[in-house]
This record gives C-alpha cells, sequence and structure tokens, in this order.
C-alpha cells in the first residue's frame, strides 16, 4: 500500500495537470485558447487544436504555492526511496545475519515514520496548490495529477499508520525471555538450600 501511495506521488509529481483554470465556461475558454492546465513545473493551454506547455524556469518569481508544493513533493518523492527500503528489509523472510527481531521492529517503525513524513508533504502540497491556484486565477477543475497525488497521499498515510502500529514489540515475547531468564536462576539458588537440607538429615 505504501509502494503503491509512492509510486501515485511521484505520477503527480512529475506531471503537470493539477488544476484546470479559466474565468469562463469550457467552450468559451477552449475558442479564446485561455483554457489552462496548471502544474508544479509547467503552464499548458489547452484549446481544439493546440497542446503547448510552457516551462516555468524563473523560480524566484513564481508565487510562493508553487516553490512550496514543488520543494515537499520532490521531498516526499525522496524519501519515499528509503522509507520502502526499510520496511522491505524488516519482512519475516529477509534475515541480515543473526539480529534479533527487536531490530527488524524499530527498522519497520522507522520506515513506517518516515513513510508518514512523505504523507504528510503529499497532504500539504495537494491542498495548499489548488487554493493558491484558485486564488491566483479562476479554478474550473481539478487535473489527473492532483487526484494521483491524492490518492498516493491516502495510500501513504494508511500503509505508513499500519506498519507504525503493527511493528511494536510483543509483550508475549518479553515475558518468554523473563521465564527463561528466571529459569536459569533457579538452580543456581537451590543448590545451597538442598546442601543445607542433606547437612540436617545426617545429623
Amino acid at each position: 500500500m505504501s509502494f503503491l501511495g509512492w509510486i501515485g506521488l511521484i505520477i503527480a509529481t512529475a506531471t503537470n495537470e493539477w488544476v484546470v483554470t479559466c474565468k469562463y465556461n469550457m467552450n468559451t475558454c477552449k475558442k479564446m485558447d485561455e483554457l489552462e492546465a496548471k502544474g508544479l513545473w509547467a503552464d499548458c493551454v489547452i484549446s481544439t487544436a493546440l497542446y503547448h506547455c510552457i516551462t516555468l524556469t524563473q523560480i524566484l518569481e513564481l508565487p510562493a504555492y508553487i516553490q512550496t508544493s514543488r520543494a515537499l513533493m520532490v521531498t516526499a518523492s525522496i524519501l519515499g526511496l528509503p522509507a520502502v527500503a526499510l520496511v522491505l528489509m524488516s519482512m519475516s523472510c529477509i534475515n541480515l545475519g543473526s539480529e534479533p527481531e527487536s531490530a527488524k521492529n524499530k527498522r519497520s517503525v522507522l520506515g513506517g515514520t518516515i513513510i508518514l513524513l512523505t504523507a504528510f508533504c503529499g497532504v500539504v502540497s495537494t491542498v495548499w496548490f489548488p487554493i493558491g491556484a484558485h486564488h491566483e486565477r479562476g479554478l474550473m477543475s481539478f487535473g489527473f495529477s492532483l487526484y494521483s497525488g491524492w490518492v498516493g497521499t491516502a495510500l501513504c498515510l494508511l500503509g505508513g499508520c499500519m506498519i507504525t502500529c503493527c511493528s511494536v514489540d510483543s509483550p508475549a515475547s518479553y515475558t518468554d525471555n523473563n521465564r527463561f531468564y528466571y529459569s536459569k536462576q533457579g538452580p543456581a539458588h537451590s543448590g545451597p538450600a538442598s546442601t543445607n537440607h542433606a547437612k540436617s538429615a545426617h545429623v
């Protein structure tokens, strides 16, 4: 689930149809070449016979919501790789030497926490971007890139919560270890008692 969510965030980051903006209705905007698809990296003009994109290269002149969404989505795409790797290395079918089960649980919790951080970046970006585009220009509809980001964020959020909550050390293993410890200590303390009992019987 987390892996699919990470792929969805990457698709949203790489594509440019986050929102469709126009001040008029759909047919009027297409005839006037004012129907635009706005994304993180380019503004595209959609008309009846044209699909032209202009790359947003002037970083310092861009609105704050575009710059912040760019940074957060790139961060989410980068963080997803070590997070998925940590979760895969925590599976029961993968053993790294003779490590205990607690080491796998700690690695799994760390991976789940990074996935939750990835989902947080996706939430801020996919919510702030359409609000900023609506204030800047008339917002007509959401694009498939934004839907991909929403689905990816939801999957990362659910997957990260499940991984983090289910990777805690179980109390059963702790009880078994204590029972084993007391069983080893038991004979060491019973030795002097049995010797004293033998001496009293002899007397």
